[in-house]
């Protein structure tokens, strides 16, 4: 790849990255807003963002496959076109029904998105130094994109209303497609196209994906006695078994086993799982003590949620990619996480009734540096040693462990926050049950650190490209 290419073609991937965090994290300021204007109640008003994480967790192996099999940037412009228009759905919902549909088809587009993005960066850059500068490019942008949803989400929803965190999507969608068209390379030719597509695994796959993530969601509204949480716990666990036996009869599978006996991406999958479900609890106990607890405004919320986010950033552009270079994915990993185990621990003591945002400094800072290296660290570690044929599927199942971690965590740390709260509990209850589930996520995230010591040593890296890691400086300056 030549320099003149490698540089626009890295930041057109960084962006869009930043276009998938952005939306991530630009809807939970504005949640309150929306509850009260489509009339959601207080449980279901979740599904704003549990619908995105159904339809992208449901469907990411299917994306994955699409990927290896049509091409990268058919599925990268196509997902980003499926963004756009729902994002410009969702701006113009009526109710909660409307809003919810179309988050669930953003999650599609996000679903082809995602495992494009990382497959153009796999297969663009050589493992070993080049890829890691990338990985970390693309790691400081999603970084960026969770301190612009907080900080925009904030000032939107104050000074614009609600509808502008959804619409705020749609130039910058349509934009990176119309990009990507004449910046990413044109995908090679594939004879066999759908001929022999894996129809049966790619329906188990989503059916079983979205149903697992559907329990999840549903268990702390619905109970988890349910039908909506333990049935579709229990559907979406025998499909995804079920899943298991027709691959292995498979001539040409959905999710090739052998991937999954590879030892370094399954302890990938693992930990990526617990990373992203700690990341949305501690989120979680965040935004819920700063606005319920301490008052703080959506603005002044997205504001308190800069530091971390920003050290996030800083630490996925320059520090990931030189302890990886040196130290290696394994070790790497296990000390972000360890890291940002100790950041969530002191952000949960810097917690209290009449607390200021200068006691959540050390922590929010701690926090975000380590968990902007585990971030770039684990990716790195779910694409090494795999063919590049294949790195589109790789790359949906780490996506998909992540989204069902997230599922997960959410589900898990919301019901321990929250248990024995009545209806209307007083801060000091609340309090309490955040920090059960913020001392909780720290010790699972420093679990997901030890874990990640069972992954194997790399080898040695590639041979150094100049010019390619010349263009990637240019990006990092």
């Amino acid at each position: 790849m030549s320099r003149h290419r490698a540089g626009p073609k890295l930041a057109l991937l960084a962006f869009t990255q930043l276009i998938v965090a952005l939306d991530y994290n630009i809807v939970y300021v504005a949640l309150p807003d929306i509850g009260r204007a489509l009339g959601f109640t207080a449980q279901s008003v979740q599904w704003v963002v549990s619908a995105y994480a159904v339809g992208l967790g449901g469907l990411l192996l299917f994306g994955g496959r699409a990927v290896d099999r049509l091409g990268a940037r058919r599925m990268f412009t196509l997902g980003l076109a499926l963004y756009g228009v729902a994002s410009l759905a969702g701006s113009l919902a009526s109710g909660p029904g409307p809003l919810v549909a179309a988050r669930a088809v953003q999650g599609a587009g996000g679903a082809l998105l995602t495992p494009a993005t990382l497959a153009l960066i796999f297969t663009g850059f050589a493992e070993g130094p080049e890829r890691n500068r990338a990985m970390g490019a693309w790691g400081m942008a999603g970084s960026a994109g969770l301190a612009a949803g907080s900080l925009l989400g904030g000032v939107l929803t104050n000074y614009l209303g609600w509808k502008w965190v959804f619409f705020v999507n749609v130039p910058l969608a349509l934009g990176a497609a119309l990009a990507g068209r004449r910046l990413l390379p044109a995908d090679p030719p594939r004879r066999s196209g759908w001929a022999g597509f894996d129809v049966p695994g790619a329906l188990l796959a989503t059916a079983g994906s979205a149903l697992l993530v559907l329990g999840l969601a549903s268990g702390p509204e619905a109970g988890w006695g349910s039908l909506r949480g333990a049935g579709s716990l229990t559907a979406g666990a025998a499909l995804l078994a079920l899943l298991l036996v027709v691959e292995w009869r498979t001539a040409d599978p959905l999710v090739p086993l052998r991937l999954l006996r590879n030892r370094g991406l399954a302890t990938t999958m693992a930990v990526i799982a617990v990373f992203q479900a700690t990341l949305g609890g501690g989120y979680y106990v965040l935004t819920t003590y700063l606005q319920p607890v301490l008052g703080y405004s959506a603005l002044e919320a997205g504001l308190a949620f800069l530091p971390l986010t920003l050290v996030c950033m800083g630490a996925a552009l320059k520090a990931a990619p030189m302890m990886l270079g040196r130290w290696g994915f394994r070790a790497t990993l296990c000390l972000g996480m360890l890291g940002a185990a100790a950041g969530i621990a002191a952000l949960v003591a810097g917690t209290s009734a009449n607390g200021t945002f200068w006691a959540l400094l050390p922590g929010s800072v701690l926090w975000g540096f380590f968990g902007g290296v585990a971030f770039v660290a684990v990716f790195v570690a779910a694409g090494s040693g795999v063919a590049p044929a294949e790195q589109g599927v790789a790359s949906g199942l780490a996506t998909t462990a992540k989204e069902i971690g997230g599922a997960m965590g959410l589900a898990v740390f919301v019901a321990v926050a929250n248990a024995g709260l009545g209806a209307h509990p007083a801060p000091a209850r609340v309090l309490g049950g955040l920090h059960a589930a913020g001392w909780t996520a720290a010790a699972v995230t420093a679990a997901g650190g030890l874990i990640a010591l069972v992954l194997k040593r790399p080898s040695a890296p590639a041979p150094r490209d100049t010019t390619t890691t010349e263009a990637l400086e240019g990006i990092g300056s």
